[in-house]
This record gives C-alpha cells, structure tokens and sequence, in this order.
C-alpha cells in the first residue's frame, strides 16, 4: 500500500513537471524561440501554447516592445582636437527573434558599441564650437550608420540622442570667458546704439525747435515790418499834414516873419549845443554873420538861389589850384589859336624796322627761304663780286632812314 502510493505520488510530480514543460503561455509583446533536438523549431507568439517534452526547449526570450539602451561616457576628440567626454541613450525594437537570437550573441552589447564608434567618428568631423549646435545633425548620422549594422539582426535603431557634452575645465573656463565677452559686447552694442538714437533725438528736436523758432522769428518779423510800415504811413501822413499847415501858416499875413524868427531861435540854440557835444569844432568862416545865414535859409524857403559865398577868412583855408591840361589836348590847342599843337610823346617815336616771323638772325647773316624775296620798292643788295641779290623783308637796317613810298609800316 505504501509503495503504491509512492509510485501515484511520483507519477504525479512527473505530470506536473511534464505538464510545466510542455505547456507554455507567451506574454503580450513578447517572442519566444523554440528549439528542438538543438534546432531551431518555431517562434512563439503571445498565447497559449504546448510543447513536446522532453523534445521542445525555449531557448531565448525576447520583447517586442521598445528598449532604451544607456551609451556609457566615452572621450571623443573634436575637429580642433579637444578632448570631450559625450554619453548618449539609444532606443531600439526588435523586430525579428529568429535574427535576433541567431544574427549576433548579444545585440545589447553590439549595438552599444557601434554607438560609441559611430559617435567618435561624427564628433572627429566638427569643430568643438559646433558640437553644441548640431545635435541633431550627430544623432541622425549615427542612427543612419546603426541602420546599415542592425538590419540582419533583426532590431530597428529608432533614434539616438546625446545626453551630455562634456568638455575639459580649462576650455570650459575659456567658453565662460567668452560666453562673458560676447555678452558685454552685446551690452556696449545695445548701450551705444541706445545713446546713437539719443543723440539722433536730441538733434531732431533740437532741429525742430530751431525750425520752429526761425518761422516765429519770421513772422516776429513780418509782423514788425507791417507795423513798422503802417507807422511810417501814418507819420509820413502826420509829417505832409504838419508840412500843409505850416505852408498855409507862411502864406498868411505875418507867417514870413514868424518863421524867421523861428530859424533864429533855432540857429543860436544849435549853436550853444556845439560845444556840448565834444571838443573839436568845425564852424562857418563867417560865424558871426547871423544875418547872411538867416538869409540864406529864407532863400532856401522861398526857393530861389542862395547868395554867394563870401570872400574866405586871411587865415581859412585855399581851394585847390585847377589841373594843366596836356599841350596836345583840345584845351591847350584853344588857348595857343591857330598854332598846331605838338603830337603826344608815344607818336613821336622813332619807327624801328622789324624782322619778319620765321628768320633766325637779321639780314644779311639770315638765309632762311621766308628771307629770299626782294620787298616792294627796295633796291637788291651787292654782293662782294658786284652781283646783286634779293634783300629779306626780315631785315632791319643799322641806322634809321625814312621807309620808301607804299611800303606798309610794320605793327610795333
């Protein structure tokens, strides 16, 4: 009984293991391989599934689902040879089990190291400055090279990106430094063109008001200029109305008188004012004649001429003596009658004979072709045997003699 009861015992344990090992459940997003006798046999899907015992074996799990895979720091060295220290993530999928268990031992690690290759090449190509801005242009080179590498895998590279960039104290330190001088560059910018469009301002105003207060100014102007005019018409019109009464006032009986009077009054107040003004005097030769300057101005009234001048004072001064006209001129030919008055001195130069234009030296020396033709009138010269031969108009004689008849005087 007892080892009855063992043996149901142990056949049970068996169909529960038999039971475990053939009978398998595929979670969602998830591919199991297969193998059978060490071959590869199937690849299962989600579900619920029974295998051979003791014949069927999973021998690799997978998921279907997407993966982040970490890239570890790594030194790259820039275009410009700056060391940087650049780490990235990298998502994934698999897309075929069968590849992926059988195209590569461990996808994770391969993929993770082409990353890194990937990543020093793209970082060998560009300038340190550059690293920073084109992030993206780095990642989409390196997911293109994982593409070419993970196909026969059977795992998708999704897209890569660099977490951080990382470089060397002493450059950061120069970045700061730089970051700092472009800023305050900016800022002396900002601040230099603020105070430009200040000044532009000021002399916009300034311009404005100057417009402004030469137009008021003009018409400050303008408007002194009619008042100015408009009272000079009414003191011209007052001045004729006083001139009009005051003619009619000399035309009356006793006016003539009146004004006579009044022109002494005036005449000896001005004179007492003379020494007023300043130290040096000029004054009248006959001062003291009262009586011809009263007539004088009465003359002026009435309109007729004034009286002569008298006889000037023994010690006054002369008037000029009048100037001698020339002995050739109309005045002085009057004042001699009919005696033929002398010619002015430029006419009564001795007239010189000049040599033609051309000739080099004067006549006889010249031989020149312009000096060959005999003038009109003049007689050939001898030669040294008695021939004779033509004379040049060039040449001047050595002494003076009156030219022959018809021939023309030469310009001075």
């Amino acid at each position: 009984m007892n080892a009855a009861l063992l043996i149901a015992i142990v056949v049970a344990v068996l169909a529960v293991i038999v039971v475990v090992k053939t009978a398998t459940v595929v979670p969602q997003q998830a591919a199991f391989v297969v193998e059978r006798l060490g071959k590869f046999d199937a690849v299962l899907e989600a579900g619920f599934h029974v295998l051979l015992p003791f014949v069927d074996v999973i021998r690799y799990r997978h998921t279907l689902k997407e993966q982040a895979v970490d890239i570890p720091e790594q030194i790259c060295i820039t275009k410009d040879n700056v060391q940087v220290a650049v780490d990235g993530i990298l998502y994934l999928k698999v897309l075929d089990a069968q590849r992926a268990s059988y195209g590569i031992a461990d996808y994770y690690f391969g993929i993770t190291q082409l990353a890194q290759t990937a990543l020093r090449s793209e970082i060998g190509k560009i300038d340190l400055d550059r690293t920073f801005e084109e992030r993206s242009y780095i990642n989409s080179m390196v997911i293109s090279e994982l593409d070419k590498a993970t196909g026969p895998w059977g795992v998708k590279v999704l897209r890569y990106e660099i977490k951080n960039i990382t470089p060397p104290k002493d450059v950061l330190a120069a970045m700061e430094k730089q970051m700092r001088a472009e800023r305050e560059k900016r800022a002396v910018v900002l601040a230099s063109e603020g105070e430009r469009d200040a000044v532009i301002n000021n002399a916009e105003g300034r311009k404005q008001e100057v417009i402004k207060s030469s137009e008021a100014k003009r018409q400050q102007q303008i408007n002194e200029a009619q008042g100015q005019a408009e009272a000079i018409l009414a003191v011209a019109g007052a001045t004729a109305e006083g001139l009009r009464k005051v003619a009619e006032a000399i035309g009356a009986p006793g006016g003539f008188e009146a004004v006579q009077l009044r022109v002494a009054e005036q005449y000896m107040v001005e004179l007492g004012k003379l020494a007023k003004a300043g130290n040096t005097l000029v004054l009248p030769a006959n001062l003291a004649d009262v009586g011809s300057m009263l007539a004088l101005a009465m003359n002026v009234i009435r309109g007729g001429p004034g009286p002569l001048p008298t006889t000037p004072a023994p010690g006054g001064p002369r008037p000029p003596p009048a100037p001698m006209a020339p002995p050739w001129s109309a005045a002085a030919r009057s004042r001699r009658g009919s005696r033929s008055s002398p010619a002015p001195p430029s006419s009564r130069r001795r007239p010189r004979w000049r040599a033609a234009p051309g000739c080099c030296r004067p006549w006889p020396a010249c031989r020149t072709p312009p000096c060959t033709a005999r003038p009109r009138g003049a007689a050939p010269p001898r030669s040294r045997r008695g021939r004779r031969r033509p004379r040049p108009p060039c040449a001047a004689p050595r002494r003076w003699r009156r030219p022959p008849p018809g021939w023309p005087r030469p310009a001075p």
